[in-house]
C-alpha cells in the first residue's frame, strides 16, 4: 500500500512556524493585513474566502474584503488595486480568479505591485519564479508542492519529474521550481502523444488537468511519487476526486497525496506564510 503524503499534517508544521514569527511582528506592533478582491459570488471563490478568513483569524493576520458585483466597472477594481497598493497598512492581496470574461483580467492583474501579489499572479512575480530571482512571491499550489515534497523528504535533485499540465497558476510554475532544484522536468499536456509512457517513466509525478481520474493504472508505476493537484466534484459519488484514480495510486505507486486532504491544505498555509514574509520585508 501506498503512503499518503497528507497536505494537513504541513499545514500544521508551517502554521506552527508561522505562529512564532506573528509573535515576533506583535512585538513590533506589526500586524499583517491580507485583502481580498472578489468580483461576484462564485461558490469556490466563496467557500475559499472564508477558509482563509479563518486561517487568518487563528494566526491573528486581518483581513478586508473588495466585493464587487459582476456587472462593475474595470474602472472601478482598478481603483481598489490602486487603492491596496498604495495602503501601507495592507501586507498583501489575493484575487479571486478567473474573473468573469467581459474584464480584462490581465490589465488588472498588471496594475498589482508585486510586493503586494500573495498569489504569483503578476508577470513580475512570475519573472522572479523563472530567474529564481526575489521578485514577488510564487504561486501558493507550485510552492506548496516544493514545500510537501522537501517535509516528506523527497529528492528533488537529479530526480525525473513529469508534469502533466501547463497552466500559469501550477504546471509551468512549479516546473520551474523543480528545475531550479536540479529536477530533469518533462512538461505534458492534453495534446501529448504516449502521455501513459511518459508518466510512467517520471519518479515525481505532478498532475495539474482539472479532469477527474485522468491518469489511472497504465500512466502510474512503482516507486512514484505523485502529487494530485486536482480537486473535481464527482457528481456520482457525491464527492471530490483528484486527477489520479486514487484507488489505482494506492495499489502501485510509492507514495501519493490524498484528494482532500493533499495540496489543497499546503497552499493556504503557504498563502499565510507569504502574508506574514510581506510584513517582515515591510521592515526589512
Amino acid at each position: 500500500m501506498a503512503e499518503k503524503l497528507k497536505g494537513t499534517t504541513v499545514s500544521r508544521s508551517l502554521i506552527e512556524d508561522l505562529s512564532a514569527r506573528m509573535g515576533k511582528l506583535s512585538q513590533q506592533s506589526i500586524v499583517p493585513k491580507l485583502a481580498f478582491i472578489r468580483v461576484g459570488e462564485r461558490p469556490e471563490d466563496l467557500t475559499y474566502q472564508k477558509m482563509v478568513t479563518k486561517r487568518c483569524a487563528k494566526l491573528g493576520i486581518q483581513t478586508e474584503l473588495h466585493a464587487f458585483a459582476e456587472d462593475a466597472s474595470q474602472e472601478a477594481i482598478a481603483q481598489a488595486i490602486e487603492e491596496i497598493n498604495h495602503d501601507d497598512t495592507v501586507s498583501g492581496c489575493l484575487m479571486f480568479r478567473p474573473l468573469p470574461k467581459r474584464f480584462d483580467e490581465e490589465a488588472l492583474i498588471k496594475l498589482l505591485d508585486p510586493k503586494k501579489d500573495m498569489d504569483g499572479i503578476t508577470p513580475a512575480s512570475l519573472y522572479g519564479v523563472v530567474t529564481g530571482q526575489q521578485v514577488g512571491f510564487s504561486p501558493c499550489t507550485a510552492e506548496g508542492i516544493t514545500t510537501l515534497l522537501d517535509y516528506y523528504h523527497v529528492p528533488i535533485c537529479g530526480a525525473r519529474v513529469v508534469v502533466v499540465g501547463r497552466s500559469l497558476v501550477i504546471g509551468k510554475p512549479v516546473a520551474n521550481l523543480l528545475l531550479s532544484r536540479d529536477a530533469t522536468v518533462t512538461i505534458c499536456h492534453s495534446r501529448t502523444r504516449d502521455l501513459n509512457v511518459l508518466t510512467r517513466q517520471a519518479d515525481i509525478l505532478i498532475v495539474a488537468t482539472g479532469h477527474p481520474k485522468m491518469i489511472g493504472t497504465a500512466g502510474l508505476a512503482a516507486g512514484q511519487v505523485v502529487i494530485d493537484v486536482g480537486m473535481n466534484w464527482d457528481e456520482q459519488t457525491k464527492r471530490f476526486v483528484g486527477d489520479v484514480d486514487e484507488e489505482a495510486a494506492e495499489q502501485i505507486v510509492k507514495a501519493y497525496t490524498p484528494v482532500p486532504g493533499g495540496v489543497g491544505a499546503t497552499t493556504t498555509a503557504i498563502l499565510m506564510k507569504h502574508v506574514v514574509e510581506a510584513a517582515e520585508r515591510g521592515i526589512a
